[in-house]
């Protein structure tokens, strides 16, 4: 089965050599997403909270460029940027996922692109 990008305005662009997300084998990978205003390039104000909001409904628009809901997913992992906002992300999260929730990996790293505190990519199963 070939790779398939797909790509929507209503996430951000890409800022690297990547795709939004690749459909391929019966599942679409969605690259990491930042708590990025898709009209403007740059963060939303806010707190850690108002960041993972607004990184979950990017990755909610590249689901649904790919016909999928997070109903789809299969698995997640959430890249912090500071493991003490691990409740406040948790929270938002817990808001956008539906029952079962999918398998998580929750891990802390030394840094995000453009500073940002949290980044967060999925794996949603294709309608088969």
């Amino acid at each position: 089965m070939p790779r398939t990008a797909i790509s929507t305005t209503q996430a951000p662009a890409a800022i690297g050599p990547y795709s939004q997300a690749i459909r391929a084998d019966g599942y679409l990978f969605c690259s990491g997403q930042l708590g990025l205003d898709p009209a403007t390039g740059d963060f939303v104000a806010g707190d850690v909270g108002a960041q993972a909001e607004q990184a979950l409904r990017n990755l909610g628009a590249v689901l649904e460029a790919a016909g999928l809901t997070f109903g789809d997913v299969v698995k997640t992992t959430i890249f912090l940027a500071d493991m003490a906002d691990f409740a406040a992300v948790n929270g938002v999260y817990g808001r956008f996922v539906t029952d079962p929730p999918p398998a998580r990996s929750t891990v802390a790293v030394a840094a995000l692109p453009k500073g940002g505190r949290v980044e967060i990519e999925a794996t949603a199963r294709l309608a088969g």
